[in-house]
């Protein structure tokens, strides 16, 4: 199975212009994509991303673990936006820098604990964890609440003209 994620130039933009602004206190930002999703007679997964929900500064929470910590209202107003288009649920930050991003391993663990947590809403659409560097991306999508996340093979960029980039293919 290959899963592939498309967004539209102007969306991603949108995306890295949110993620790049300062926070009072946290190191960095966070968000959520909305993804219409479909599964090719083969079983690929093609995620065309629809909107992009910035987490408000008031649901940061302060941390001296991590660069940015958002609490239960964050999550329960991005599973709000997406719950009426039925649309899969990608939260998304930035490491900035060039090439394919990785992902830490506290972006791990923690996406781990709480991205099967959008099934209880959402149990019909694959949800996942992006992260974006300054020209590429990473991701890992779970197909079910208790499936294990599988690597995006691809994302494009569609707009003025078409980009391919990211994924677990591509050197960093």
């Amino acid at each position: 199975m290959k899963i592939h994620i498309k967004i539209t130039e102007a969306l991603l933009a949108r995306v890295r212009a949110d993620l790049q602004r300062r926070h009072p206190f946290a190191f960095e930002r966070v968000g959520f994509l909305t993804a219409g999703a479909t599964r090719s007679p083969k079983g690929d997964i093609l995620l065309l991303c629809r909107s992009y929900h910035i987490v408000a500064d008031e649901h940061y929470e302060t941390s001296a673990t991590v660069g940015a910590q958002i609490g239960s209202d964050a999550m329960r107003q991005a599973i709000e936006v997406a719950h009426p288009g039925k649309s899969a649920l990608l939260h998304i930050h930035t490491h900035g820098g060039r090439g394919v991003p990785t992902f830490s391993k506290t972006d791990v663990v923690s996406g781990a604990q709480f991205v099967p947590g959008f099934f209880n809403a959402l149990p019909r659409t694959p949800h996942g964890l992006l992260v974006l560097s300054n020209t590429s991306a990473r991701g890992l999508v779970w197909t079910a609440k208790d499936a294990k996340p599988q690597h995006v093979d691809g994302f494009t960029q569609v707009g003025r003209s078409v980009l391919k980039f990211g994924g677990c293919h591509e050197q960093a």
